[in-house]
């Protein structure tokens, strides 16, 4: 397992790491990811830790907290062997402060993900979402104090803008409080927004991409083909709505590609779609996900090789799509605004 430095950081992480979305299973949005107890957790744990992944990650809504405490349980005597990342931020009770990145909710938050996970420190904590209501400086010298009382480690957000980080990178220095390290952000080759503001940001500033949903909500797992129907176990037949929307021929000129690099490979699509976002700029960490250990096993299989330039760019070209303004603008101007990639 290769290792990579978290944006600016000297931290180190795999550049695969465990999702635990799929631990726990309560609500009809997590139910359709999966339901993980603890025994299998822990097994799936073992297999990550014996392919040299140790990075987990989880979320206080994940499942309602269950998916933190399901990877308490499965880490239990070995917490000095992994890497914990988690998040908080968006509403995790029914209190009207259980809710954004305020003093209040932060800290509370914080305390109670350290019991659910049966640990003392978070290696990687996020703020899910961008607060607009709670002053970015609030929210900077709470993560500072939690960061010097030795309850985090390193400092992340998810799901900003780019003006959102900006403004909060800018904070940090003006002041001498954590900067932010990681961008926990929706990327993969149906969904590359994440280039024409985050990508030339995280270059600039120094924050590595964590990319979540990197098989594009489930719709690039190699299942998905022109004119047939969903898979009956398919999660998108009851999350579709909620993630990111991609048009069908859009999705299907992209499965094309792939499958034609799958038959020259002999690698999986999601496989194939992985490695693709292993050799992008900014990427620390590809988030991975598997209800069972033949998924994981097969997600595992992205790393220890790598698709030619070629190949590289016959996928660039098949996901390619325009940009909105100003950055369709922008590349008309590439002697002054080099692109990232």
């Amino acid at each position: 397992m290769e290792y990579r430095q978290l944006g600016a950081s000297g931290f180190k992480v795999p550049v695969l790491s465990f999702g635990t979305g799929t631990f726990g299973g309560k609500g009809e949005l997590f139910a359709a990811w999966g339901n993980t107890g603890v025994a299998e957790a822990k097994r799936l744990v073992d297999i990550c830790l014996e392919a040299g992944l140790t990075l987990f990650d989880s979320a206080d809504i994940y499942s309602g907290g269950e998916a933190e405490a399901v990877l308490g349980e499965a880490i239990k005597g070995r917490r000095d062997r992994v890497l914990i990342s988690t998040k908080a931020t968006f509403r995790s009770g029914e209190d009207a402060n259980d809710v954004g990145s305020s003093r209040f909710h932060l800290l509370k938050a914080c305390d109670a993900a350290l019991k659910r996970l049966g640990t003392d420190y978070i290696d990687l904590f996020q703020l899910h979402g961008f607060d607009a209501v709670t002053p970015v400086e609030e929210t900077l010298s709470t993560l500072d104090d939690l960061v010097r009382a030795g309850k985090i480690r390193y400092v992340g957000v998810s799901n900003f803008s780019g003006w959102h980080l900006m403004k909060s990178l800018a904070v940090a220095e003006r002041y001498g409080y954590p900067r932010y390290v990681a961008n926990q952000t929706y990327y993969s080759l149906i969904g590359r927004d994440y280039e024409w503001e985050l990508m030339p940001l995280g270059l600039d500033q120094g924050v590595g991409a964590v990319v979540w949903s990197p098989l594009g909500w489930g719709r690039l797992t190699g299942k998905l083909r022109r004119g047939a129907e969903l898979p009956a176990t398919s999660r998108l037949h009851k999350t579709a709505d909620i993630g990111p929307p991609v048009d069908n021929e859009y999705l299907y000129r992209v499965v094309d590609a792939l499958d034609e690099i799958a038959a020259e490979t002999g690698k999986s699509v999601p496989q194939i779609a992985l490695n693709w976002l292993l050799q992008r700029p900014t990427v620390s960490t590809v988030v991975i996900g598997a209800r069972n250990e033949e998924q994981l096993r097969q997600n595992l299989g992205a790393v220890g090789w790598n698709l030619t330039k070629e190949q590289v760019a016959r996928l660039d070209k098949a996901s390619e799509v325009t940009p909105v303004y100003p950055y369709w603008h922008q590349r008309g101007f590439a002697e002054r605004n080099p692109p990232p990639v």
